[in-house]
């Protein structure tokens, strides 16, 4: 009697999972047949092939940053329900259309739990007006976070006190523990800072104090979590990554003052190639750190740059750069060049008596310190605008 044998069955099973692996940026699909064959009527096996097909539907790549839709902000590629429930905002897909690019916000009185978050003021985009206190707290969300760098996007608060440069009625905080915190006020957006968190356990927190009346307000502040491997070097309260850029000190601007009680370095990341930096003043009117210097009373009977350079030292607000040569450009043309010096302070970055200079160092690490002491006297706020500088690296010379 002849065997019957009816089709083969093919069936599939699909599981979806949720992918947590830090590296899982795309879905991926392993499937086989399952196959049931009835060999005869009085006589029939049952084989399956038991096999699943796996739909990776949800790959969250937990630390991989996206580009919101409108090219604003960056955020992080999560599936829709988990951007939802952490009360982030959806703008555009990620990981080939399986997820979303999730944008978080936080203002006052919020924590921040993410690598990317943007700290805005209340009814931002609008101005704030009305004094207030403004405190969130940003928790690591992993040990290995090594720091917090803060992009000041837009960043307009009260000026300090004209006369002495102290913030008064409006100041930035931000502090870890009794021992760490950086405070600014007035006008810095574009600047950025670096914040170590390397050993904390407890919350950072960021405090906007705002006294006075009527003093328009508007921040956005992006507040990354950076990891070890990618944290800034040591002591760089600003590090600047490119090739050729602009440095300024903090509330640089047409009606800003430099601030007191500030000492920070700002860092650059030297380039591939590169041996050398080079600073130049922005405008002839861009460093303005205090009045003129003037050879000490004591040292009328010196002359030259050894009693200009003895009273810099005095200055209780100046820069301090490492370097090796100066160049000057005369008002008819000529150059010459000569040994810098490593302080600066006054009304000119350049020598007395220059108005157009550069200064090159070949000392590495490529650094600036700013040293602006208390407010020991009331000084004219035209004289202490503060330092805006444009550098550029230079190639090796074999």
């Amino acid at each position: 009697m002849p065997r019957n044998i009816y089709p083969v069955s093919t069936f599939y099973l699909f599981v979806v999972t949720r992918d947590n692996f830090r590296n899982s940026v795309s879905s991926r699909i392993v499937q086989k047949s399952c196959r049931i064959r009835f060999q005869t009527d009085d006589a029939h096996v049952f084989s399956p092939v038991f096999c699943v097909a796996v739909l990776n539907f949800f790959p969250v790549p937990v630390s991989d940053e996206c580009l919101s839709s409108d090219g604003r902000r960056t955020g992080i590629c999560l599936n829709t329900y988990e951007c939802r429930i952490q009360n982030g905002k959806s703008y555009g897909p990620c990981a080939l259309g399986f997820g979303v690019c999730c944008v978080f916000t936080a203002s006052c009185g919020d924590v921040i739990e993410n690598n990317v978050t943007y700290f805005v003021s209340p009814n931002f985009p609008a101005i704030t007006r009305e004094p207030s206190s403004c405190e969130l707290e940003v928790k690591k969300v992993a040990p290995d976070v090594s720091q917090l760098r803060l992009d000041f996007i837009h960043f307009s608060m009260g000026q300090p006190n004209r006369r002495t440069g102290v913030c008064e009625s409006d100041t930035f905080v931000i502090a870890a523990g009794t021992d760490r915190e950086f405070s600014v006020c007035g006008q810095n957006s574009g600047q950025h800072i670096y914040f170590d968190v390397e050993d904390m356990t407890e919350p950072v927190t960021i405090v906007m104090n705002m006294s006075r009346e009527h003093t328009a307000r508007l921040w956005e502040i992006k507040v990354t979590q950076i990891e070890f491997q990618q944290r800034a070097p040591s002591g760089c309260l600003q590090y600047h990554q490119d090739g050729r850029g602009v440095i300024q000190t903090m509330n640089f601007a047409e009606n800003g003052r430099h601030l007191a009680n500030q000492d920070y370095t700002i860092c650059m990341r030297q380039a591939e190639g590169m041996c050398s930096i080079v600073y130049e003043p922005c405008d002839e009117n861009s460093f303005k750190i205090g009045p003129a210097v003037a050879p000490l009373a004591d040292d009328a009977g010196g002359s030259g740059e050894s009693a200009i350079g003895e009273a810099r030292e005095q200055c209780s607000d100046k820069i301090v750069m490492p370097c090796d040569s100066e160049e000057f450009l005369s008002a008819e043309g000529f150059s010459t060049s000569g040994l810098c010096d490593l302080l600066h302070c006054g009304n000119s970055f350049c020598s007395p008596g220059e108005t157009t200079c550069r200064i090159e160092s070949s000392t590495t690490p490529f650094n600036i310190r700013v040293m602006f002491g208390p407010a020991v006297r009331e000084e004219s706020p035209e004289d202490n605008l503060g330092m805006c500088l444009k550098y550029e690296q230079q190639p090796c010379v074999s």
